[in-house]
């Protein structure tokens, strides 16, 4: 499993230092009910804006 999880989403409340993913856990989901074959097929379900 990932250390890490980096995150270039700056208005996010799990977002340290502009750069790295604080969430306990992270849920990824793809755009259409096939396969996704390219990242920008997926999105982030975790994103929660900051107030």
């Amino acid at each position: 499993m990932a250390q890490d999880v980096l995150c270039e989403v700056n208005n996010c409340v799990y977002n340290r230092d502009g750069r790295k993913c604080t969430a306990d856990q992270i849920f990824v989901s793809s755009h259409t009910n096939s396969k996704p074959r390219k990242s920008e097929e997926t999105d982030c379900q975790t994103f929660e804006p900051e107030a």
